[in-house]
């Protein structure tokens, strides 16, 4: 197992105070995790230092050819005072299978739990103590080797940031307004769009604007060849709810295999729902809705957990859902999901690991 050194900042930050409007992703604490890669050594140098800037080289392959991969996670405050991190390992294992398609070579899941666990330890101060607020986890890889030839990284830099984030639903959970792309595309088989890497995230921005721009706040991606089974929703995995049966686009390699998705399956499952994996057109969706059997719908992410979708618009067809309501199976797995997370209650064994106490 790699040794991990850590450097403690001699300068530490002020920490956010309690009811601050934190947001997301803005605010970051005062350590990082960093290790480096080289082809004769392997994965080594893994260290929490202070956080700050990078150095790296401006031909660096990350910035031309797009080479890298990352991770969204939490670590959460429960009322007790335990400090818990969800799945860890699932993360890591996804991370891992980003890092193959992207040619970057593999990481000790094990031990980027473990070192994780510990700048975790060392941050925990800064994990809000808002309800429902939490510490955002950004892993990630980049290949830094200072060469323009487009081929893999012989190195590559590892880190991991932390950043207090506030509640999704500082205002309330309320449904959103999804807009059916059918002119841009996310992903296509063979692609990468089982992968998280930035670039599917860079050439999704140019739809997600122009949904923007209609009033709605997410696109829902139809399949890249075809043009009519239903993808993922922006940075979320989507659910429709048919007839009493919960349904989910299957992982044929063009969504991202979502660690909030499979939880959520595997949850409403032992509580009796029959949950579909499956191609899903969007056709039978709106054949749903017209026969009065689309109940809800809604998307799994990181951030939000559960987002209910109201209104989902299709060419000129535009489907309101449960009369722009939270439905009870959206609700369901929002409660489920967030009291295993915030440690309010006992989930599956693994889920919850904990870190230590504040």
């Amino acid at each position: 197992m790699e040794k991990l050194i850590i450097e403690k900042t001699k300068t530490p930050k002020e920490k956010p105070a309690k009811g601050a409007k934190l947001g997301f992703g803005s605010v970051f604490t005062d350590h990082m995790l960093l290790m480096d890669y080289t082809k004769d050594k392997g994965w080594h140098n893994a260290r929490i230092v202070p956080y700050g800037p990078i150095s790296i080289s401006p031909a660096a392959t990350c910035l031309h050819y797009s080479q890298e991969t990352f991770e969204g996670m939490k670590a959460y405050r429960a009322e007790d005072g335990r400090v818990l991190l969800f799945r860890p390992e699932e993360n890591f294992k996804r991370l891992n299978i980003s890092n193959e398609r992207m040619c970057i070579p593999q990481l000790d899941v094990d031990f980027c739990v473990e070192s994780l666990k510990a700048l975790v330890e060392l941050e925990k101060e800064w994990i809000p103590q808002d309800k429902d607020a939490s510490l955002y986890l950004r892993p990630m890889v980049i290949g830094i080797e200072p060469k323009l030839g487009v081929k893999e990284a012989d190195t590559y830099l590892y880190a991991v940031l932390c950043s207090p984030s506030g509640s999704y639903y500082a205002d309330g959970m309320k449904p959103v307004r999804i807009y059916v792309e059918e002119e841009y595309v996310r992903a296509v088989p063979g692609g990468t769009g089982f992968a998280k890497t930035g670039g599917n995230y860079a050439s999704s921005m140019k739809a997600q604007m122009v949904a923007h721009e209609k009033g709605y706040s997410q696109v829902l991606w139809l399949d890249g060849v075809e043009h009519k089974y239903v993808g993922e929703v922006g940075a979320m995995n989507i659910f429709f709810v048919i007839d009493g049966e919960v349904l989910t686009p299957e992982l044929d390699g063009s969504i991202l295999a979502g660690i909030t998705r499979k939880s959520v399956v595997e949850l409403l499952r032992a509580e009796g729902y029959k949950v579909t994996e499956r191609k899903i057109t969007i056709e039978e969706i709106a054949a749903a809705y017209d026969a009065g059997k689309l109940q809800e719908v809604f998307g799994t992410g990181t951030a939000a957990v559960i987002s209910p979708v109201g209104e989902l618009k299709w060419e000129d067809k535009v489907m309101i859902i449960n009369n722009n309501e939270i439905g009870k199976v959206s609700m369901l797995a929002y409660n489920k999901l967030t009291d295993i997370q915030w440690g309010r209650a006992q989930g599956p064994d693994g889920w919850s690991v904990l870190v230590g106490r504040v």
